[in-house]
């Protein structure tokens, strides 16, 4: 679903990296036969549970950095089915630093910077993490910044992650659009008071949550149709 009315405004582009430019469930996809028929499940619980201890952990004011819950989560995950194979493990983690980007994500940033907008990543992931992301998609001369949330050592959707955005790149509010396909980050975002795209990928249902996007987009292919001149 798109918005009839485009968004005015905007100097920015900042975009979430897992699940909006680059794909979590490739990880899993390059070892779907070791995993056979329960690859879809152990990839979705380790999903769900790395977001699930990046909130309990801010909760808990216990931070521990994302390379690590996402290890910790993929453990349960493995446990939870059965799976008992730590060169599996190494595998998947290895292959969590090489995630697929979607295959939109190039063609769409670029659109952006032949019209002079900024662009950059805000994510909950590394600076490692993010970097070899956007190396193995051949994304560096498309992001001008590659935020972390290192830098506050605490995860989305806290505000003091998405001020990181506005200190960066030195812009208002109003002259940002934040773009996720995970919903609680884009109410969070919004919130927050930047501008938001949702990138419903999934056709999930809106959460219950304050903040509202401007926008829903199935992929980011719509995105500059929906950016004003």
């Amino acid at each position: 679903m798109s918005n009839t009315t485009p968004i005015t405004g905007i100097s920015a582009c900042v975009f979430d990296a897992y699940g909006t430019l680059f794909d979590v469930h490739s990880a899993v996809g390059r070892h779907r036969p070791r995993l056979g028929r329960q690859a879809d499940e152990v990839s979705a619980l380790w999903r769900n549970r790395q977001l699930e201890y990046t909130w309990l952990r801010s909760l808990m004011g216990r931070h521990a950095d994302f390379w690590q819950v996402t290890g910790e989560a993929l453990d349960f995950a493995l446990a939870a089915h059965g799976i008992d194979d730590a060169d599996l493990r190494a595998d998947l983690m290895a292959a969590y630093l090489e995630l697929d980007c979607y295959p939109e994500v190039p063609a769409a940033l670029d659109q952006l910077k032949a019209r002079g907008m900024q662009t950059a990543i805000l994510s909950n992931g590394t600076p490692r993490m993010l970097a070899a992301a956007v190396a193995n998609s051949n994304l560096e001369n498309r992001i001008d910044a590659v935020l972390s949330i290192e830098s506050v050592k605490v995860y989305k959707p806290d505000p003091r992650v998405y001020q990181l955005a506005v200190e960066s790149l030195q812009l208002p509010t109003e002259a940002i659009v934040f773009l996720s396909s995970n919903a609680w980050d884009a109410a969070g975002a919004a919130a927050f008071g930047l501008r938001v795209a949702w990138v419903n990928r999934f056709r999930q249902h809106p959460e219950r949550l304050p903040g509202r996007p401007d926008v829903e987009i199935a992929t980011l292919a719509e995105l500059p149709g929906q950016l004003a001149a």
